[in-house]
């Protein structure tokens, strides 16, 4: 897009971000859309003149195939442009296709005698639906998975290169049992990939069955014709599977379904923003510094989480929407109205937010850097939280007052090493179970979060499996 549309466009999608939604373009468009509507026409008009039972449709050389497959490969803006002219007079945009590929089939020639057969049986819904699922699946399948596949590989990394860098955890914002970064990233990576392996399995579904759903003109024009299996065929040759109960549309249930998966992904994405974000305040990461990039424009020794922040606003958005989508498009009125159409429109819009997030948030990765001192530094000022082990023990070697003892030593309570040394050395225990617990440290009381943090790998080959 030149600087003008840019900087004069409504959505931040189209200007501010434009360059980074570029690879969506093709797909989220309006001549995205259309392209699929003519793809879909065409490979349905082919798919009849191969279909011995349509006993009418002419004779269809492979030239003619040739030609009706370069309409769907060289299908570009001007073409687009066309369809668009058609629409103002026809003010249907399915309707403006069909006349489009009208235009192409010449009079007088073989392809002049398909012209009958162009749209043959359809409903628009029929084309639409599919040039839908067409979009969706591409945009999971090109755009989603890589992006998410991409998050998790350099999650995966930072879990093995410090599945053992020991950290004070905080619930409640407070001090709380140690555990390992690796631990903590373990944990983004096993929600984040089983949410965008539901994702991946939502079956993609379409109809072809004509105005509402029954092959009415169908069973009118061919008797004889098995409707059912013939256009269970059509959508399986374009990988997509055939919903065979609908109104005038595919219901879009299973769009709810994918819309609720990819509302997750960005939900366990959002939480991982927010955690990280905390982690840069606390000093657990440094930022790498970018020469030319600066953090405020007033204070200068600033170093922005800005990455995080940005990948937390576009999951918000495109959560918004999902949700939106996931409720509003699985209700009709009766066999149809079209509050769903400008809904499905927008579909792009959440998706190419959420795309932008996966963006922001591999950028802020790249930039992180763990701070294992800092990170022991902490740990060393905060001896209290071994009340946890200490009491556990005292409750083994059975005293009944093991929790109150703790409590009344540390809570609200900043102790030193002293401090648990003194009150361990006064206890009634065993020798080797008092040197045992003398000789704990915060940093060493990670408990398994180390070895955890190590099986990462094997737990998810073992998920992909389906061992796990």
């Amino acid at each position: 897009m030149d600087d003008q549309r840019t900087l004069t466009a409504i959505s931040p999608l189209d200007g501010r971000y434009a360059a980074k939604t570029d690879s969506c373009r093709e797909l989220f468009s309006e001549q995205g859309l259309i392209r699929r509507r003519v793809f879909t026409e065409v490979r349905w008009l082919q798919f009849l003149a191969k279909r011995p039972e349509i006993t009418d449709f002419p004779s269809v050389s492979p030239v003619v195939h040739d030609w009706l497959d370069r309409l769907v490969t060289s299908f570009g803006y001007q073409e687009a442009t066309r369809i668009k002219a058609i629409e103002k007079t026809t003010n249907h945009d399915v309707k403006a296709v069909e006349y489009f590929i009208a235009e192409q089939l010449s009079e007088g020639s073989e392809l002049a005698r398909l012209r009958p057969f162009v749209h043959f049986g359809c409903t628009s819904e029929d084309i639409n639906n599919v040039a839908y699922a067409l979009i969706l699946r591409s945009a999971r399948d090109e755009h989603v998975g890589p992006a998410v596949r991409g998050l998790l590989a350099s999650l995966r990394s930072m879990v093995r290169s410090t599945a053992s860098l020991p950290m004070l955890s905080r619930t409640h914002g407070q001090a709380a049992s140690p555990t390992t970064l690796g631990k903590e990233i373990a944990n983004v990576v096993w929600r984040l990939d089983r949410q965008l392996a539901a994702l991946e399995s939502v079956p993609v579904l379409a109809k072809f069955n004509g105005a509402v759903g029954n092959f009415n003109a169908h069973v009118i024009a061919y008797p004889d014709v098995d409707w059912p299996a013939l256009s269970r065929d059509f959508i399986a040759s374009l990988g997509l599977e055939a919903n065979p109960f609908t109104t005038q549309i595919e219901p879009h249930d299973w769009m709810a379904e994918y819309f609720d998966a990819l509302a997750r992904i960005n939900t366990v994405l959002l939480d991982a923003c927010r955690d990280l974000w905390g982690y840069i305040a606390i000093g657990y990461f440094r930022q790498r510094k970018l020469a030319n990039e600066v953090g405020s424009s007033t204070m200068p020794h600033k170093v922005n989480p800005i990455d995080f922040e940005n990948a937390e606003g576009n999951l918000g958005i495109s959560n918004a929407l999902l949700h939106h989508f996931s409720a509003k498009l699985p209700v009709s009125r009766w066999q149809r109205d079209l509050s769903d159409s400008t809904v499905l429109r927008n579909a792009g819009v959440a998706i190419a937010h959420s795309l932008l997030a996966c963006q922001s948030f591999a950028a802020g990765l790249r930039k992180l850097d763990p701070d294992p001192a800092r990170m022991l530094a902490e740990l060393d000022n905060n001896w209290e939280v071994l009340a946890e082990a200490i009491q556990t023990v005292l409750r083994r070697t059975g005293s009944s007052d093991a929790y109150e003892q703790l409590k009344a030593l540390t809570r609200g309570q900043r102790l030193t090493a002293q401090d648990l040394r003194t009150f361990v050395s006064g206890l009634d225990l065993p020798r080797s179970t008092k040197e045992k617990l003398l000789g704990l440290s915060p940093g060493a009381y990670t408990g398994l979060a180390e070895q955890l943090a190590a099986s990462l790998e094997e737990r998810l080959s073992r998920r992909s499996s389906g061992k796990a």
